[in-house]
């Protein structure tokens, strides 16, 4: 009883919060303002905008594709960008439910081991965190000045120990598994061997510098979509490239701490934004676009994913 509980807690929580935000983000800027930026947001740049990242979920399945292959599994590109598409969707309901759906589509349909098919997309997430930080470097570089003086004065007695102490955690772990795994379940045992075999299929592939150079041009997709919807708002389009990065980034953490980026997603674009001496209206009106563009595009195509899946792979 006390496990089902907490298994609706860790679903209620984020989808609670989003809640708030919406709240607190409406009471901050009236929804008549926001709706009226809408108004005026020329839509050329918002479906743009939208097109960038379509491109840029269509290279994520490309992606996938080339180090399952290189596992020796045999994947269709459209199961790959369904269970794509639909694990975005899914997301917006059970946070990080999307990976487990993502896995368990090839799994049944193309006979990938789920816990294969899960190790790969970890490494999907670990190649996201590097390049994040990347672009969270060069928005640094770009607006040291202004960045650096708001970071150090609130961080500047923080201890960043835990940022060594992590991966060594993780390497601690990794000796203990491989010196007390006889004494585990074999199905755990051969859970987490599958985990560690995905994650290490990126240094086994012959074409690994082009999953590097995807990877990249992913992310260069998610910052122009970012750059180019910034046009959309003439309140906005003064701002500096790295200030645009900043925000970008921040935004992109967001998302994690509420289903989809519900309501956190505009705050977080005001916050950074805010940095740079944009009004307080057009920062949140500007992530509000963003943030309902891409959810009727995740709608719409992970909605057509899983109602196409089943009928793709009858035969299977």
């Amino acid at each position: 009883m006390k496990t089902q509980f907490l298994k609706y807690l860790k679903v209620l929580i984020p989808i609670l919060f989003g809640v708030f935000l919406v709240y607190y983000s409406f009471s901050q800027v009236s929804l008549e303002l926001v709706l009226d930026y809408f108004k005026k947001a020329k839509l050329l740049y918002v479906f743009l905008g939208l097109f960038v990242v379509l491109l840029s979920h269509i290279l994520r399945g490309v992606r996938w594709n080339l180090m399952l292959h290189s596992m020796g599994y045999s994947v269709s590109i459209a199961n790959s960008l369904m269970s794509i598409f639909s694990s975005y969707l899914i997301n917006y309901t059970i946070p990080r439910a999307g990976e487990v759906s993502r896995a368990t589509v090839v799994s049944n349909y193309d006979k990938v081991p789920f816990s294969k098919a899960f190790g790969t997309i970890v490494v999907e997430r670990v190649i996201d965190l590097i390049l994040l930080i990347v672009v969270f470097g060069i928005s640094l570089v770009l607006e040291y000045d202004s960045l650096m003086y708001y970071l150090q004065n609130k961080f500047e007695n923080v201890n960043f120990t835990f940022l060594i102490l992590l991966p060594l955690s993780g390497v601690l772990l990794l000796f203990f598994y491989n010196r007390f795994k006889k004494f585990l379940p074999s199905k755990l045992i051969e859970f987490i061997d599958g985990i560690l075999e995905g994650m290490k299929s990126i240094f086994k592939m012959k074409a690994y510098k082009g999953y590097l150079l995807y990877s990249l041009l992913i992310w260069v997709l998610y910052v122009l979509m970012f750059y180019v919807t910034i046009f959309a708002m003439d309140e906005l389009v003064d701002l500096s490239f790295g200030a645009i990065l900043f925000a970008f980034v921040v935004a992109s953490l967001s998302i994690a701490a509420t289903n989809g980026g519900i309501g956190s997603y505009p705050l977080a674009i005001y916050l950074a934004f805010s940095l740079f001496g944009v009004a307080k209206e057009p920062s949140i009106a500007f992530g509000w676009i963003v943030w309902a563009s891409q959810t009727l595009l995740v709608i719409l195509l992970g909605g057509l994913s899983l109602l196409l899946l089943p009928f793709y792979n009858k035969k299977k």
